[in-house]
């Protein structure tokens, strides 16, 4: 029997409520501030005193674990390059900005240039002016050119969110400009009676990498004007593009500078990052170009107080009688509580849908039952949402209307809601890059603010709380991205020759790889090579051959079944686990079961109901090596890296009680297996280093499912990416390897270099699982150390002990050098 741990999820089921809001009088005063709704009844409170408020009551204190204090920083000025026009020098002055930030100049002057530059500076440190001023700028000289339309920029953004909050700006910088600068969002929202308008007149389109990739480069005939005067792409938030998304990205944007070569333009890329570790690099690898780097911060920055916040055991038990800490979510909710009642602009971050409607659920609750009116400035914002629920939620906190919001990374990145005095992060988001993100949103108008992590019931979590300088002391993960990988390539090919057809002259745009790919397409007739070039044979859409985020297939439609009403939709990858027949769904506050799910039509079918509990889904792998690219004797044991292949299956789903997290019932499924090529780093232990480790065959299973568990809780830490961009199988004789063996592997079909970290830093992460098991209070395992919340098997059989001893056993036979190894140089990879 396989053991697995799969790259889709689960969450936390709500615990019992015991919120005890902080009851201190908080003074009342009217306030000035234009970021605040006039119903606010707060004054604003340094960060260290809000956390002592939040800390009170005899049990709350003991659960911070650490507190960091990030001291507050003076700005230093410049003036902007001369070739700035006065008109924008003097909007940027009208907004009350006299001068620059001696970084903001110095990037304006690299884009006057023509260079390609990326401005790495820490979270509200003006990123956004330092490209605008120069683009800004250039689109106004380019409106007095005699002949044609004059210059074009165009604006990437990893989300629909930032993307309209970034045109607001443009808007509102360049209204005194006048009609030279006409910004306009084009996305899958924008109306189509807007879209040719865009196209023909648009000068600074702000869109995203889905849209680029499906919309404007396979129509380009229709933006050869735009495309002909293009002069400046800007992209932010350009850590987002990693692994097998930012592989996808860096070759739609080879696409787009070739589409721009066709029609004359060169333009510069300027990108922009809070989170970058070595930035040039990885904008050089997302680009192909080279670009210049400005990371020194000259904008000043308020305290930053962040604490580290651990929720007690319950007298709860969970599977095998585990000991079971509070849920992230409904400690989260308490926090957000207490906020609001303080008057305090909070946003919770948490890392599914089904997480934020909770938090915002259990708060909206408590809130009714102390202060009626608050209960409704307080709402939840994720992915799924219709375009129109997106927009008055944004409004919303914009304006301060709303004091609290639940939130996905959808609202991460970039989105401005200056004035946020508190930001609570249910969860490790998965890097350090995201977190210092998210703990970025507030004092983004430059005052102190307040940052609060609460661990969940996980093994990093639990880690990371208990070894702050994980979190601290550390740099941002540096990002991983492969536009070689063959399975991101070769529909980028197939798209760039349906577009314009292929010659010996793009591979060197596209890559080596290219030249080894072009025969296979040809061979498969998906590409005709006519004299000196490769056409696209087919009638479809060669850009329908990928979904650049990896998630496949078309979006699933939820369809309250009484109305016809759509509610949302969800990803086609996550629906055989969040609405199969049966689930639980929540939107907005309301609850509904999915009676139907129909895969051919892409709908869910569901009603409102209010169950009793929550549903969660059960599924099994199996995995079998195509290729070992690598083996690495430890001891008798290997350490392997390859290629493999994965077959899920969703199985069944259990009912658990919403207060007791109680199993109730367990119901089968009828759902299709799914099958993923991709990589994998794999270790064997032989029958000399199981006596050694005095693991007989009775706990071989459970000692070895332990320690994939806990490895995949870890491997965070040294790769860029989260627990539920992995997956693991273990088994006790595996028939490949013949021996008992422990996968993890990339859950991104053709590998997205996560599984390479793994074993490039192998002693290093598997010592720190060793110890995160190790180290943990429990007696038999819990979710803090080797019990997962994704596992396809109900978390059995696990057994923490030999788990211990089975990677001591292992670790003691790793090659020094496998500790620290520098990885190999690669195209591709930063």
């Amino acid at each position: 029997m396989a053991f697995n741990h799969l790259p889709a999820g689960v969450h936390d089921a709500l615990a019992p409520l015991s919120v005890t809001p902080v009851t201190h009088s908080v003074p009342m005063a009217k306030n000035h501030r234009s970021d605040r709704s006039p119903t606010d009844h707060a004054t604003r409170l340094p960060p260290g005193m809000l956390l002592d408020r939040l800390a009170s009551g005899p049990s709350r204190a003991a659960r911070i674990t650490h507190t960091e204090h990030l001291p507050p920083r003076a700005g230093r000025h410049a003036v902007w390059p001369d070739r700035i026009r006065p008109e924008v020098v003097a909007a940027v002055q009208a907004c009350g900005i006299e001068h620059p930030w001696a970084h903001q100049a110095r990037v304006a002057e690299h884009a006057l240039d023509g260079d390609s530059v990326v401005v790495a500076t820490g979270t509200a440190s003006g990123k956004s002016l330092a490209y605008l001023v120069p683009v800004l700028s250039t689109l106004l000289d380019g409106s007095e050119a005699p002949n044609g339309r004059g210059a074009t920029a165009l604006y990437l953004a990893p989300t629909k969110a930032l993307a309209a909050d970034q045109c607001r700006a443009v808007r509102d910088l360049a209204r005194p400009l006048g009609t030279a600068v006409r910004p306009a969002v084009y996305d899958g929202d924008t109306p189509v009676e807007e879209r040719e308008w865009i196209r023909q007149y648009g000068t600074y389109v702000l869109t995203n990498p889905d849209m680029l990739h499906r919309g404007i480069l396979p129509s380009h005939p229709r933006w050869s004007s735009f495309l002909r005067a293009l002069k400046y792409v800007v992209i932010d938030e350009c850590h987002t593009y990693r692994g097998v998304f930012g592989s996808h990205v860096a070759q739609v944007l080879r696409r787009l500078r070739r589409l721009c070569a066709r029609y004359g333009a060169s333009p510069a890329f300027l990108l922009a990052s809070a989170t970058a570790a070595e930035p040039a690099v990885a904008a050089r690898r997302l680009t192909g170009l080279p670009v210049v780097e400005v990371a020194d911060d000259a904008s000043p920055r308020g305290e930053l107080v962040f604490a580290l916040w651990e929720p007690p055991l319950t007298e709860l038990q969970g599977e095998k009688g585990a000991p079971v800490r509070r849920p992230a979510t409904a400690e989260t909710a308490d926090l957000l509580t207490d906020l609001t009642l303080q008057g305090v602009r909070s946003v919770a971050f948490v890392r599914s849908r089904r997480g934020a409607e909770l938090i915002s659920v259990i708060a909206q609750e408590r809130l009714k039952e102390i202060d009626r009116p608050l209960a409704r400035r307080v709402a939840a914002y994720r992915g799924g949402y219709l375009p129109e629920e997106r927009r008055a939620l944004e409004r919303a906190l914009h304006t301060g209307e709303l004091l609290g919001l639940s939130a996905t990374t959808a609202l991460e990145l970039g989105v401005d809601v200056s004035g946020l005095d508190a930001v609570l992060i249910a969860g490790y988001p998965g890097t350090r890059a995201s977190l210092w993100q998210q703990a970025g949103r507030a004092g983004r108008a430059g005052q102190g603010a307040l940052a609060v992590l609460v661990a969940r019931d996980d093994p990093l979590d639990t880690f990371l709380v208990h070894h702050p300088e994980a979190l601290f002391d550390r740099p941002v993960e540096s990002t991983v991205l492969d536009p070689d990988n063959p399975y991101v390539l070769a529909p980028h090919l197939c798209a760039a020759a349906a577009e314009l057809p292929l010659t010996e002259e793009d591979i060197d745009l596209f890559g080596p790889a290219c030249a080894e790919l072009l025969p296979q397409l040809e061979a498969a007739k998906l590409l005709r090579r006519r004299t000196k070039a490769w056409h696209w044979t087919r009638r479809e859409r060669a850009a329908d051959l990928t979904d650049i985020r990896g998630e496949g297939g078309r979006p699933v439609q939820i369809v309250e079944a009484g109305t016809g009403r759509l509610l949302g939709t969800v990803d086609e990858a996550a629906s055989h686990t969040s609405v199969h027949e049966g689930a639980v769904h929540l939107h907005q506050g309301r609850t509904y079961l999915v009676r139907s799910l129909d895969l051919d039509d892409s709908v869910a079918l569901v009603e409102e109901a209010n169950p009793p509990y929550t549903t969660v889904a059960r599924d099994t792998t199996s995995i079998s090596v195509l290729e070992t690219d690598v083996e690495i004797p430890w001891g008798d044991g290997r350490l392997c890296y390859g290629s493999v292949e994965v077959t899920n299956q969703v199985v069944s789903f259990l009912r658990r009680r919403v207060i007791t997290g109680e199993v109730l019932g367990e119901t089968k499924l009828d759902l299709p297996p799914r099958t993923l090529r991709t990589r994998a780093v794999w270790w064997t232990v032989t029958e000399d280093q199981l006596d050694e480790a005095r693991i007989n065959p009775e706990i071989l299973g459970g000692a070895l499912h332990a320690a994939e568990h806990a490895s995949i809780g870890m491997l965070p830490l040294f790769a860029t990416c989260d627990r539920w961009d992995i997956g693991g199988v273990s088994i006790p004789l595996h028939p490949d390897t013949l021996l008992p063996t422990v996968f993890v592997y990339d859950g991104h079909p053709g590998g997205a270099g996560f599984a390479e970290r793994a074993f490039h830093t192998a002693r290093a992460w598997l010592t720190a699982t060793r110890e995160a098991i190790a180290s943990c209070e429990c007696d038999a395992g819990c979710p803090s150390c080797i019990q997962s919340p994704k596992c396809g098997n109900g978390n059995d059989p696990l057994h923490k002990r030999g788990a211990v001893r089975l990677l001591t056993v292992l670790l003691k036979g790793a090659p020094p050098e496998a500790d620290g190894k520098p990885e190999p140089e690669k195209e591709g990879e930063a």
